[in-house]
């Protein structure tokens, strides 16, 4: 069985195509690519070298996939972007390669619904399980953790890290990182209480919720300092393991939290 490619399209000879994928009209595909099975490929889609795509991807017209990182200090080098399963990506996205500057490789998980006009930039590290709503944009080497979710027209800026299980409203400006639970909106980002609906509809249970409710108000309305807020979150995290992700998110560097 060999993948079914449109007569419009052009397949570079060296890249790799599992048997029963399917490609659109006009679409082209770079040399070094690879694409796993039952992936499909919509028309007028741009998958640029050295891309790596999973199976059970679904990627609509008008993508650019695995573009040039838009870094003014790229020199062409063969740095890449790899794509987990079973994602889809929506019209009009831009995923762009890695840079030397970072680990050089931009990555998507699995199981994210990527909706039109995304803009994931170059190093960009995605886990799995996350919503992206239309136009919402990350500037190079931002971390978004598992089950995540951007808001239409959410802004993030370079290097924030946005922790799993958050949500952002729409419109909403981050400029400082997000932390795990947490619900965001404004310009710029302002912290309004725990993702709860999220949680439940993931199987949490209601003590986890209340958990990670208390925690919440220890980091932002206790009055603590951050540093003691973190190490009472820390040491809580030890009995109460739904608090980890919340106290090593804390423990790490990174631009701060917002506020």
């Amino acid at each position: 069985m060999a993948p079914r490619i449109h007569p419009t399209a052009i397949v570079d000879p060296e890249a790799r195509l599992a048997a029963d994928v399917s490609v659109g009209p006009y679409s082209v595909i770079g040399p070094g690519v690879e694409i796993g099975e039952a992936t499909r490929i919509g028309p007028h889609v741009m998958i640029g070298e050295y891309t790596r795509i999973g199976k059970r991807n679904v990627i609509f017209q008008f993508c650019s996939i695995g573009g040039a990182p838009q870094d003014k200090k790229y020199a062409g080098e063969p740095t890449r972007l790899e794509i987990g399963d079973d994602n889809t990506i929506r019209e009009f996205c831009t995923l762009n390669r890695g840079t030397t500057q970072d680990a050089g490789v931009t990555r998507i998980g699995s199981h994210n619904w990527i909706m039109a006009y995304v803009h994931l930039a170059h190093d960009c590290q995605v886990g799995s399980h996350t919503i992206f709503a239309n136009n919402a944009q990350l500037a190079g080497h931002v971390h978004v953790g598992d089950h995540a979710i951007l808001g239409g027209f959410t802004v993030v800026h370079q290097f924030c890290r946005i922790g799993a299980h958050s949500i952002t409203a729409m419109g909403t400006i981050l400029l400082q990182d997000l932390p795990p639970y947490v619900m965001a909106s404004g310009n710029t980002a302002e912290p309004h209480g725990i993702n709860a609906e999220g949680l439940k509809r993931r199987g949490h249970s209601a003590e986890s919720i209340s958990a990670v409710k208390r925690a919440y108000k220890t980091l932002y309305k206790s009055g603590l300092s951050f540093d003691d807020a973190r190490a009472r979150i820390a040491a809580e995290s030890a009995i109460l393991p739904v608090l980890l992700p919340l106290a090593e998110f804390l423990a790490t560097p990174g631009r701060g939290i917002i506020r």
